[in-house]
């Protein structure tokens, strides 16, 4: 049976959760969601796809999750790949997944979308630039981190890789300069060099050309 996920090219977190579905080998599809038409937001999408009135939403039969760190870890269940080698590996896993939710993806998708996707009147600079600051200290963490490494977490791609990359192949401007993170922009081009790999407007349907 393919599994489905409801997605749009433009959010980092589905990305993640699609980006663990391409790459792990199961078969699946992608159902666009209009979240900039007000899908998400709709009485029908709340009570029919996810409560939370978000994506990314992965249906596999009569199963139904939401969030992308769960999304990645039943297809390490299902697929047997990107979710460690054993329990020390997969609460290692856990605790990048989690530091990415907190500290980056979260950060790094509100900056976004404050600084590309509202009206240019209503970009609330003082957030913009307190934003930033809290952007750069997660990229210098993660900068840190990688040194000397080519993976977060061991000597394989996992989930915590899935994870933290969710925003960092956008093109629209929202802090993150690769070259000026040279530990972040190898691991990003060692990710996308993995047999099988897409970029999120490559993978998901819709993207801000869509809208243009």
């Amino acid at each position: 049976m393919t599994i489905k996920l409801y997605c749009f090219g433009e959010s980092g977190n589905a990305y993640k959760a699609a980006l663990a579905l391409e790459l792990s080998g199961l078969d699946w599809e992608a159902k666009a969601v209009d979240f900039f038409g007000g899908e998400t937001r709709s009485d029908d999408y709340r009570a029919d796809v996810n409560l939370m009135g978000e994506v990314p939403v992965m249906v596999d039969g009569d199963l139904r999750y939401s969030q992308s760190g769960v999304i990645q870890d039943y297809v390490s269940e299902k697929s047997g790949k990107f979710g460690g080698r054993d329990s020390a590996e997969r609460r290692e896993i856990l605790r990048w997944v989690l530091w990415d939710n907190h500290k980056l993806s979260s950060q790094a998708g509100m900056t976004r979308f404050l600084m590309n996707f509202l009206p240019e009147e209503k970009r609330p600079k003082e957030v913009i630039a307190f934003m930033l600051g809290r952007l750069n200290a997660a990229y210098a963490v993660l900068n840190t981190h990688l040194e000397g490494r080519d993976w977060i977490v061991g000597d394989s791609l996992t989930n915590a890789d899935l994870s933290c990359c969710g925003y960092l192949y956008y093109p629209e401007p929202f802090g993150f300069d690769r070259t000026a993170w040279p530990n972040i922009d190898n691991w990003l081009g060692r990710l996308s060099d993995t047999p099988g790999w897409k970029h999120p407007y490559d993978l998901m349907p819709g993207s801000p050309a869509d809208r243009a």
